[in-house]
């Protein structure tokens, strides 16, 4: 007893637990302190973790740049960067856009929710099935708002109010968590190899078409910098450069805003306008919600039945996807519990996207993962205590950076002309970390050959399809030996 006692006592970091903040202290290996409200758990800045300066600034980056390509993409589906709406609306196509960034500010919010409330992710879009979500409301015209013609409108919030059902339904039931819990190691593995591959793809086919060399550049920088090794042990010697180190990303994001417009030329510099940004929520309540032009036909929600089930198909995949990446994080931090709960992050991403459908509704939807956000801050929360005091210092500090980074309207519109190349940086480390993980999740030669091909059919279809390949694989594979083994356990 007393053995155990002492090497634990030798493990514990030095000083640990004796900063001011987090004000709420936990004990070695503990979960950290929180506010226990029914399935949540509330953790509030300094007092339940402190603030992350670097996790601060890449929000200021990462999620600005996040919310903005949502916003465009919404503006877009909704018909808002038509001139024809911009008339009806007596805005300029400026203006338009200023009044745009209302649905990223409720978006931003809802960002912060799963952190707030205990899930410890970094949430995201529905990211898979944004381009299925897109060609489902293209059955409908463009909405015109000088005649009223706004079906597109009503057919997107009757859907995501069906999404918000399904999360609803598999969190209070348990079925979310349950699911999790049984999912074949080989199919676990596959999404989180497709999850990387589908990132790698997406940063060489559509992020450096647009912006080829600082695409590149900024890439490898954040290589170097979160997983280049020898960079890494100098890191520990020099104050210098752990501290540059301890940036993560941030490095790659300044010099796409600042230097990579100067150098390549690919990329314009930004225009930059002052203020707050504004937020004019009874604009977008009177025109896009269910206060403003009535609620959905009930046609409009039997029409998006199979295509909400299909979304919440796909987005399955991320409960599993953040589990992993949960695990692999805290592997190496005996000091930190930190519990993935799927049937809370089912109930947190019901909450996300009621919120949104009833106030703002967002093409992208409300997803329980953003894998790249996350990565930049497991990535860093691996490398010990002294670097992350708590893992709620991450997640915690990113999402609320992210409410305060897109209401300065100056941040929002500096990095407005780096929108694509900010995603091309996380995707890649997407890429890298989902790899890594995914291929040390597998244990046997089947489980590699099953996760692989489960990857490949995933990327090239969807995550439905690769879903099902995994599922049929590992039934023809597999599941003799499990259930064999089962048999004569009982027996």
């Amino acid at each position: 007893m007393n053995e155990n006692k002492k090497e634990v006592a030798a493990q514990i970091p030095e000083g640990f637990m004796t900063e001011r903040f987090p004000l709420k202290k936990r004990e070695y290996g503990a979960e950290q302190p929180g506010i226990k409200v029914g399935p949540f758990m509330i953790r509030l800045p300094l007092i339940h973790h402190e603030w992350q300066w670097t996790e601060f600034f890449a929000a200021m980056f990462l999620g600005v740049a996040c919310l903005g390509a949502g916003t465009a993409t919404t503006m877009t589906v909704f018909g808002l960067d038509d001139p024809v709406n911009q008339a009806a609306f007596g805005l300029s196509e400026n203006g338009t856009f200023l009044m745009s960034l209302t649905f990223g500010i409720m978006n931003a919010c809802c960002y912060y929710l799963p952190s707030l409330l205990g899930d410890p992710v970094v949430p995201g879009w529905i990211t898979p099935s944004l381009p299925l979500t897109i060609s489902y409301l293209s059955q409908w015209p463009v909405p015109n708002f000088a005649t009223g013609d706004v079906s597109r409108v009503h057919a997107h919030i009757a859907l995501q109010m069906l999404v918000a059902l399904f999360f609803l339904v598999m969190g209070v039931t348990g079925i979310g968590r349950k699911l999790i819990e049984n999912i074949p190691n080989s199919i676990k593995a596959g999404i989180v190899l497709g999850a990387g591959v589908t990132a790698g793809i997406n940063v060489i086919n559509a992020r450096m078409p647009k912006a080829p060399w600082t695409v590149l550049v900024a890439v490898l920088m954040s290589y170097f910098f979160l997983f280049n090794t020898s960079f890494a042990k100098l890191a520990k010697k020099s104050r210098f450069w752990g501290t540059v180190r301890n940036q993560g990303i941030v490095p790659a994001q300044v010099f796409s805003i600042i230097l990579a417009p100067i150098i390549f030329k690919e990329i314009p510099l930004p225009t930059i306008q002052w203020g707050i940004t504004p937020f004019n929520l009874g604009f977008v309540m009177e025109r896009f919600t269910i206060f403003g032009i009535g609620f959905p036909d009930a046609s409009f929600f039997i029409s998006a039945l199979p295509m909400a089930l299909t979304v919440y198909i796909i987005a399955f995949s991320d409960f599993v996807l953040a589990s992993e990446l949960v695990s692999d994080a805290t592997a190496t931090r005996p000091d930190e519990t930190v519990i993935f709960d799927a049937g809370r992050s089912n109930l947190v991403s019901f909450l996300r996207n009621a919120i949104m459908s009833l106030f703002a509704p967002w093409v992208p939807m409300c997803g329980p993962l953003w894998a790249s956000g996350l990565l930049t801050i497991t990535e860093r929360y691996k490398r010990g205590y002294k670097t992350m005091r708590t893992y709620w210092g991450g997640v915690c500090t990113f999402r609320a950076a992210t409410v305060i980074s897109v209401l300065i309207l100056p941040v929002v519109t500096l990095i407005r002309p780096a929108f694509a190349i900010f995603f091309g940086i996380t995707m890649a480390v997407q890429a890298f970390a989902c790899g890594n993980i995914g291929m040390r999740m597998c244990n046997t030669a089947n489980e590699r050959g099953i996760a692989c091909v489960m990857a490949s059919v995933l990327c090239v279809k969807s995550p439905g399809w690769g879903l099902l390949a995994g599922i049929v694989l590992w039934l023809l594979i597999e599941a003799g030996d499990v259930f064999g083994k089962k048999k004569v356990e009982a027996a």
